[in-house]
């Protein structure tokens, strides 16, 4: 699913385009934070409440991502709201690192899980080309006898 995330929206919302215009200035960083306050859904209260804030210059817009995950984007010129929508992205890879269930898990339980199916997936390959190895063997022998 995270291979997917940019693909799907239900996963993480596309970053919406606003107004890129070179003449209108960028709005500063702090108004365009009061009209994401606006948005009851995403439970801004103050900076603490912030989780990330995402700037595209490009698109002309910034994600303003609450820690309830809630992300808000708003035209950096017109500080107009784009979108609201709610990020599963980010509690999927909480799942995938094991940071949702807690941070020691992360390190002694998901780590070492990964290692060893690391490890079995080397060894997976090696035992799979192994036979055909030996069988390129036998032949290359008959062929020099």
């Amino acid at each position: 699913m995270l291979l997917l995330k940019k693909d799907i929206e239900w996963i993480q919302p596309a970053t919406a385009t606003g107004i890129n215009r070179d003449a209108i200035p960028m709005q500063p960083i702090h108004v365009l934070f009061e009209k994401a306050k606006t948005v009851k859904e995403a439970g801004f209260t103050d900076w603490a409440s912030l989780e990330r804030a995402d700037l595209k210059p490009g698109k002309g817009s910034v994600k303003f991502v609450s820690s309830s995950n809630y992300e808000v984007q708003i035209d950096t010129h017109t500080a107009e709201i784009l979108a609201v929508e709610y990020r599963r992205s980010d509690i999927i890879e909480k799942l995938h690192d094991g940071s949702w269930f807690a941070d020691w898990a992360k390190y002694w339980i998901f780590l070492p899980s990964g290692i060893l199916l690391f490890i079995l997936w080397l060894t997976g390959i090696y035992l799979f080309f192994l036979p055909h190895y030996k069988k390129w063997q036998k032949r290359k022998k008959k062929r020099n006898v």
